[in-house]
This record gives C-alpha cells, structure tokens and sequence, in this order.
C-alpha cells in the first residue's frame, strides 16, 4: 500500500493542469491525407470497418505524430482528445473508420461484450441500469468510474468519438486518481486502507457459461510504481448484493469519502465533447463521468458516441 504523496504530474487537479487547453490535438495535414486516402478508397471498395487496419492506410506513416499523444496518456496528463476530423465531408461510418483507424494507432481494439463487440454505440436506449442495462446505454449520470472495472484485466485505454452532442447535459469529466489518492491520505488516511480491500464487482459486462455473476477486486492497487483504480460505485452495491454480503459501515463510509473526493471540483477537468472529436484517457488512473443528459426529439440527431477500449501496444515504461 503507498503511503507517501505523489508529486510527479500525473497528479495534477484542476489549478495545476497545464493551461490553455493543451490536451486538444489537432490531426496533422499528413494524418489527414491519410485518412482521406483510405475513406476514398472504402468508398470505391466497400469493407466492413473492424475489417479495415493501419496497415491497409498510409495512416500509419504517421506514428510520430500519435507519439505526443500517448506520451500524455503514459506520464501525463492522462487523457487527450483529437481533433480535425472532417465530420461534414464523412459519413457517419467513415467518422467511425478514421476513429477506428486513429484508435490502432494508440493501442489494441479490444472486445467490450461477450458478443465480442469492437466499435461499441454509446447512446441512450430508454433502459435502466436497475433492470440490468450498463449506463452506456441510458441518460443517467455515470457517476466517476472506470470501464470495464467487473473485467478480468483492466482496459489501458477508453476512447470516445462524438458523432452527436445532446441537446443538453452529457458533459465529460475526469479526474486523476493520483489526486484523488493524494486527496485522500492528507485528510482521511485511516479509510484508504479499506479501498485496498477487495469487493464485490457486479459483472455488468456479460457471463459465459460458467462465469461468476461477481469478481472480487480492490479499487485501488499500488504495483510497479503505478496506481491502479478500478470503481463504480453502483457496480459495487450490486456486486455485494449478488454475493450475499452487505456492504459494511466501514465500506460505505470509504465508498462515500472516495465519492466525495471525486465531486470535488478542485480535481476535475470538466468539457463537452463537439461532433468529430475523439476523446481518449488512461483508463488505469483517470476516473470520468458523464452528466445526465437530454436528447433531441429527432432521432438523426440524438447523442451518439462511439467508445474503443484498447489495449497498449509497447511496453510500459515508469
């Protein structure tokens, strides 16, 4: 368990973040190029977009200029979003090809579902996550979490591509969880030991045959030099609900401390992502939220999302 205050810049809180808005990366005209290559050429010969790879595209000519990029996302400031896509010129299926191909070039599209999903929609769908529904497919409010925290392993990064804004609400937030850990330790010490303790994890992502409707998991662990936070806090009431465990009123007091760290708006970046954007984060620190939302009327014009979960494609370095 750590103990000590960690100084380095992946703790960083809303006054100390660089300023100007610097997580904004635009594509470069290269990239751009590239991409416009590939969208002609899909529209001469048609292929399924989970069919279409880096190595297909002259895209991937342009690493370097990812390399920015995934420098935030490692020793940063753990989230970045890419602009420039030029959404009024493409298709909805080819903003999410680009956005398929941009998220290769960060890491390693992994499945989202036990229907092996890829390319996962993001919108509401008038279910509710009390009769089972994961929230990526309501208008609640998520709450500070990260995905696929129910999951064997954790997901390195978690890509958002904004098709459609709503009509009101759905704001991005994010929160460090080496800030929050710092937030922690210098005024409640004495809970943080219980967030190193397993709970229950409802497996809202889906079972095999076989599988265990819960994992034990703690939210936080401190190995090789890195802090990892796995969290949802509805997950976790479900989850020890499932297993037959009421939480206890040490849990709860720790679950409502972390929780209230995490509202504190002295450690958030809060935006809204605009049509054509691609928002990415290190899903092993950076905690997000999503605002309850309302939606437009016309369904061609309903919040839309499309989210990539990704693996890191080269050796972590501390």
């Amino acid at each position: 368990m750590l103990t000590q205050t960690i100084t380095d810049s992946r703790a960083w809180r809303a006054g100390s973040i660089d300023p100007g808005h610097s997580w904004y990366y635009p594509l470069s005209q290269m990239c751009l190029e590239a991409l416009d290559e590939t969208v002609q050429t899909l529209r001469r010969e048609p292929r399924p977009t989970c069919d279409v790879s880096v190595s297909d595209s002259s895209l991937a000519n342009c690493r370097n200029d990812f390399r920015p990029v995934l420098d935030a996302l490692e020793s940063g400031r753990g989230f970045a979003i890419i602009t420039g896509l030029p959404c009024e010129r493409y298709s909805v299926a080819e903003q999410q090809t680009a956005y398929w191909l941009v998220g290769q070039m960060l890491g390693r599209p992994v499945p989202q579902n036990v229907q092996n999903t890829l390319l996962y929609d993001v919108r509401d769908t008038g279910q509710d996550v009390r009769s089972g529904a994961r929230y990526s497919v309501t208008n609640a409010e998520t709450g500070f979490h990260t995905d696929n925290s129910f999951g064997a392993t954790v997901v390195d990064y978690v890509g958002l591509l904004c098709i459609n804004a709503a009509m009101s609400g759905g704001e991005n937030q994010v929160v460090s969880a080496y800030s929050a850990y710092n937030e922690l330790l210098a005024k409640h010490a004495d809970l943080l030991e219980m967030l190193y303790q397993p709970f229950h994890v409802d497996r809202r992502g889906g079972l095999r045959a076989g599988d265990s409707p819960t994992i034990s998991v703690p939210i936080l662990v401190h190995q090789d030099g890195e802090l990892l936070c796995r969290y949802l806090r509805y997950w976790i009431q479900v989850g020890h609900e499932k297993a037959g465990q009421s939480l206890t009123g040490e849990q709860i007091k720790a679950l409502d401390t972390f929780d209230n760290v995490l509202r504190n708006p002295d450690l958030q970046v809060e935006f809204t992502l605009r049509p054509g954007e691609m928002f990415f984060i290190n899903n092993r620190w950076i905690l997000h939220n999503r605002s309850a939302f309302k939606d437009y009327p016309e369904p061609e014009r309903r919040r839309h999302y499309v989210r990539l979960w990704l693996e890191e494609k080269e050796p972590r370095t501390q």
